[in-house]
């Protein structure tokens, strides 16, 4: 779906690079995970490769077309949600679904069932203006989707949400995937990329530093251990065993027998933690 080789790209009136000679892949129908802090270059991958920006060096191929070969054909195939809301403020939510749907020549999507999909039916007559950041969020998550776009790129799309509204999100970027579109996703959420992402790719500085999927990450640098917590003469105790020849252990047999035990966890690192251990960097 999209394969990207030796990208590098400068802003005017800078001499550093924000992205340095960077390649990945994504295939059609993964959830791919672009993760790095703010200012890593997540952002700029993404609006080079929704033709936001130009001027980059490298070859860039979606579709299996060259990304500069490209025309307004393009747009009718993707759809973005930007991380930063923008937009008609002064129109209601439905009427600004309307309006984008009107730029679109192919067929788009009903504005009260993406605004359903988003929680945001019972809004759909209020002005923007009176939304607040997650719902601006949400809408622009449901403006990513009038088109019915192949390919969707989603910049922090839960950023601001409640728990409950972050959790519809991510269930309508499960969907997409179901229905065989590809989505490509920026977070500096660690949370969301390791449920969401069949692949991640970290980025720091402008580099790659490593690409994989969440479980091959987590197996790689997490420890083969268990971590039992038990009481003990009234208090709290843990201990760590390895999991290989486990089933022989008699120090570890001897507390489940007695009893006692009260939590049971394998050492599985967290993406956050691999992130930190890979990179150096922290996701703030």
């Amino acid at each position: 779906m999209i394969n990207v080789n030796n990208l590098t790209f400068t802003y005017t009136g800078t001499t550093e690079p924000a992205i340095k000679d960077i390649s990945f892949v994504v295939q059609p129908g993964e959830i791919f995970g672009f993760l790095g802090p703010s200012g890593a270059g997540k952002s700029t991958t993404q609006k080079i490769l929704f033709r936001l920006l130009q001027g980059f060096q490298g070859s860039v191929q979606v579709f299996e077309r060259d990304l500069r070969e490209w025309g307004y054909d393009y747009f009718e195939q993707v759809g973005v949600s930007f991380e930063m809301p923008n937009h008609y403020t002064k129109l209601t939510a439905r009427e600004n679904l309307r309006y984008f749907g009107a730029l679109y020549q192919g067929n788009v999507k009903n504005p009260d069932e993406l605004l359903e999909m988003v929680g945001l039916l019972d809004d759909a007559d209020t002005l923007v203006s009176q939304f607040s950041k997650g719902m601006k969020n949400r809408l622009s998550v449901a403006r990513s989707l009038v088109n019915n776009p192949k390919l969707l790129f989603l910049d922090e799309p839960t950023a601001g949400l409640d728990p409950v509204n972050a959790r519809k999100v991510k269930d309508l970027i499960k969907a997409q995937k179901d229905a065989g579109k590809t989505v490509f996703l920026t977070t500096h959420d660690m949370n969301i990329a390791d449920e969401l992402c069949d692949r991640v790719a970290f980025i720091v500085d402008g580099k790659l530093n490593v690409i994989d999927s969440p479980r091959e990450l987590k197996l790689r640098y997490g420890k083969p251990e268990v971590r039992v917590e038990f009481g003990l003469n009234g208090k709290t105790e843990q201990r760590d065993f390895e999991l290989a020849g486990l089933a022989d252990n008699a120090e570890f047999l001897k507390l489940l027998r007695e009893g006692g035990v009260r939590t049971l966890h394998t050492q599985e690192a967290t993406l956050e933690n691999i992130f930190i251990q890979m990179t150096g960097r922290s996701l703030a």
